[in-house]
């Protein structure tokens, strides 16, 4: 199949002398989203020659960590989700919202 369009996902990481993140931005123009603000961001890529993930975890320095033991449990069902739209394993899927409860839980998220 022919790829007849393109979409391009922005991400723009503002730096301090010491090139730790101070502002990250992104923009998706397909979704309507321009130089949005972010204070964190985890992004997976899978090498499928190397059969391996990469990724890149930024997070300003002015990221609380409330805010950010939030933000880990909120991409972790999110994972779970998306585990399941991509295996219909729905016995896994379970085991990881059970844990994901259990994080939750420990953090006193909920």
């Amino acid at each position: 199949m022919a790829v007849v369009h393109t979409s391009e996902i922005k991400l723009t990481v503002g730096l301090d002398e010491n090139r730790v993140p101070e502002k990250l931005t992104w923009s998706a123009e397909d979704g309507g989203i321009e130089n949005e603000e972010a204070m964190a961001l985890m992004l997976s890529v899978w090498d499928n020659k190397n059969k391996e993930s990469l990724k890149i975890d930024l997070w300003t320095k002015d990221m609380p960590v409330d805010d950010m033991k939030i933000f880990f449990h909120q991409t972790l069902v999110t994972m779970a989700d998306t585990f399941m739209k991509a295996t219909q394993d729905e016995k896994m899927t379970a085991t990881m919202k059970d844990f994901c409860d259990y994080f939750a839980e420990k953090l006193e998220l909920k």
